[in-house]
């Protein structure tokens, strides 16, 4: 993985202008690739409070086998991040800042935008909601387009493992929500 935190503050900048786009799911940015990806995870207010902790604390990212790098322990406006994914040679750290937290009572998570060096450009939320009728749900929402020639390379395959990464999330986010 690369070393970014020492260096994001001044010199890596959001990749995008549309920032918070992803508050807004139903109207996010022409000329991006959209991504919204949506399932239950658990029941309840006490699954509720378990899923958006581990959302927000990056656990569930980590549970996934991606690396997580941040000088804050919790998502925050402003928290720059690094997300790592790969292995050995392959690793590949994507420079990130969170961009919102929602404040409601009934919905946790964050949005984060990219930063010069990441691969692509865009935003992406992971929200945990309370629904009235009890349900957890959790929703990776997405805007994104290719910000470095091997993405660009890669073409329609980048969306899918996007997808297929959206749905390993709520795979892993529902064990650590039924372990408690």
């Amino acid at each position: 993985m690369t070393r970014i935190l020492g260096d994001l503050a001044p010199r890596r900048t959001l990749t995008y202008r549309e920032t918070g786009a992803t508050r807004t799911p139903d109207a996010l940015p022409a000329g991006y690739h959209h991504l919204r990806h949506s399932t239950p995870v658990g029941h309840g207010p006490a699954d509720f409070r378990t899923a958006a902790e581990a959302v927000t604390t990056w656990r569930m990212h980590r549970a996934t086998g991606a690396r997580v790098r941040s000088a804050a322990g919790r998502a925050a406006p402003g928290v720059t991040l690094e997300v790592g994914l790969g292995v050995g040679p392959l690793a590949c750290g994507v420079p990130c800042r969170v961009i919102w937290v929602p404040e409601e009572e009934h919905r946790g998570g964050f949005a984060y935008g990219t930063l010069t060096g990441h691969p692509e450009s865009g935003e992406e939320s992971f929200l945990v909601e309370l629904e009235p009728d009890g349900t957890v749900r959790f929703t990776v929402t997405a805007f994104s387009r290719p910000a470095a020639w091997y993405t660009r390379f890669a073409g329609p395959v980048v969306p899918r493992l996007q997808l297929a990464y959206a749905r390993a999330l709520g795979r892993v986010l529902t064990r650590l929500v039924a372990e408690g």
